[in-house]
């Protein structure tokens, strides 16, 4: 019995100090399916820099396109401003408009209105409290 109590013990301490061992120091890098910190952080700072490199790549085909337009004789000189073409590239988006419909309006209202209702309720039930 005391033989069967030892061996347990000893294999419960075993995997233990293993998992150990492996939970807190970098063996766990060798183990398929984990990857270091140090690769998780310079695939994040890679990714923050093409991120940037493709802004300013955006930037400088505008720029050039623009140039372009004045080799070409299509724009004059005089319009041309490197601040102006970068502005307007970057707010090629149309403006949103963001005035409620009228669908809008009315469920704001109808919502109100059920909310009045229930706040209505709610102070007569505590009255008859």
């Amino acid at each position: 019995m005391s033989v069967f109590v030892t061996l347990t013990l000893g294999a419960i301490i075993l995997i233990s100090i293993t998992t150990v061992l492996i939970a807190f120091t970098p063996l766990r890098e060798f183990i398929p399916g984990y990857s270091s910190s140090k690769l998780k952080r310079d695939a994040t700072v890679l990714a923050l820099k093409s991120d940037s490199l493709t802004v300013a790549l955006k930037k400088n085909e505008a720029y050039i396109k623009s140039i372009q337009k004045v080799l070409n004789g299509d724009l004059e000189y005089a319009k041309f401003n490197k601040d102006s073409i970068l502005s307007s590239s970057s707010e090629s988006t149309e403006p949103v408009d963001l005035s409620p419909s009228q669908n809008e309006k009315e469920l704001r209202n109808r919502v109100a209105k059920e909310e009045k209702m229930d706040s209505k309720l709610q102070n007569t039930n505590s009255r008859k409290k």
